[in-house]
């Protein structure tokens, strides 16, 4: 299982630049930040610092989207990164959140989605590719290799991830409904012809190591409520689009009914007032909380369903601690039980 750091640009930059390299030293193979441009800093310029001042990571959005930046304009930041930087990029993509309802605008169809990310990665993979009648490609880009992951969570998205993705992002850490995304998207990749195990799976979620108090796990409940109202966007817009009875786990859908509104200056933020509708039980179900050992024991769980990486959610107060935690202890436990069953 590979680890990822994912980081919001809130300035000085330079804390984010620091947190990445901290993360590299840690063992983590990739780095992502989120990409709202009024809420933080503009991301791409902070990836090309980062990239110059690591030498393995690699650096992508989580998640951009097709509505608030050209599609061929998205795909040269990728092709430029990766022939200053050698190869080290990766593109998550979505249908739009905070970037487009902080406008007071609206995710994209599922349409519009699947035709970003062949103009992307066409573009981006120094290729040709037909857009708007004409066919357009980088004339000065030449092996430039770029993997379009798909953050996803109702039917129809998770269909179209099987069938077009090079990896299939989840923002939660539920094992249950983990086991039920990834099949979702095996069984598209199956139906349009694809390998199923061809496509990485990423689960991302908050994670916060405890000291084994009741009161350490309380804080880390409280520091990570924010990501339940996040995810209760997304859920939100899937109830209203299928109904309460769809196709959709029950645990996914049912804690959204107290949901009243939310509040896009307060996203992604530790302690946001917004969320107090979220229940401890959807906090433990969602995020990564507890001792390191109670890390271990959930992310094993999670590995055996197909998750190819973790993707740490450190927007709370115990980054540092947080990536030390994992860089000494649960990522190598995690590596020697793999060596040891083989």
């Amino acid at each position: 299982m590979q680890f990822g750091a994912v980081l919001q640009t809130n300035p000085p930059a330079s804390r984010t630049v620091q947190l990445a390299r901290l993360a590299e030293a840690h063992g983590f193979s990739h780095v992502w930040t989120f990409d709202s441009h009024l809420l933080w800093q503009e991301p791409y310029v902070i990836h090309s610092a980062i990239l110059a001042e690591t030498r393995r990571i690699k650096v992508g959005p989580f998640v951009t989207n097709p509505a608030t930046r050209d599609w061929t304009v998205t795909a040269s930041v990728f092709a430029t990164l990766n022939e200053m930087y050698g190869n080290r990029t990766v593109c998550g993509i979505g249908r739009g959140d905070s970037a487009v309802r902080v406008t007071n605008g609206a995710p994209t169809t599922l349409k519009t989605l699947r035709e970003s990310i062949h103009v992307i990665r066409e573009l981006a993979n120094s290729r040709s590719v037909q857009h708007n009648g004409a066919t357009l490609r980088f004339p000065w880009s030449t092996g430039s290799e770029l993997e379009v992951w798909v953050a996803a969570y109702g039917p129809l998205a998770l269909k179209l991830t099987g069938e077009v993705a090079d990896g299939f992002i989840l923002q939660l850490a539920d094992v249950d409904i983990t086991e039920w995304m990834i099949a979702s998207v095996r069984k598209a990749a199956a139906d349009a012809g694809r390998d199923p195990d061809s496509i990485t799976i990423c689960v991302a979620a908050p994670a916060y190591v405890t000291d084994g108090t009741e009161a350490g796990l309380a804080h880390a409940r409280e520091q990570s409520r924010w990501f339940g109202g996040m995810v209760g966007n997304h859920v939100a817009d899937i109830v209203a689009k299928y109904g309460e009875g769809s196709a959709v786990p029950s645990a996914l859908t049912d804690y959204i009914r107290a949901r009243e509104s939310y509040d896009y200056n307060e996203h992604g933020r530790a302690g946001n007032t917004h969320t107090a509708f979220v229940p401890d039980e959807i906090v433990d179900r969602f995020c990564v909380l507890g001792t390191a050992g109670e890390h271990i024991a959930k992310l094993e769980r999670l590995r055996a369903l197909g998750v190819d990486q973790f993707a740490v959610y450190l927007q709370h107060d115990n980054k540092e601690e947080t990536l030390r935690q994992y860089g000494e202890t649960v990522i190598p436990d995690l590596r020697d039980a793999v060596t040891a069953k083989s």
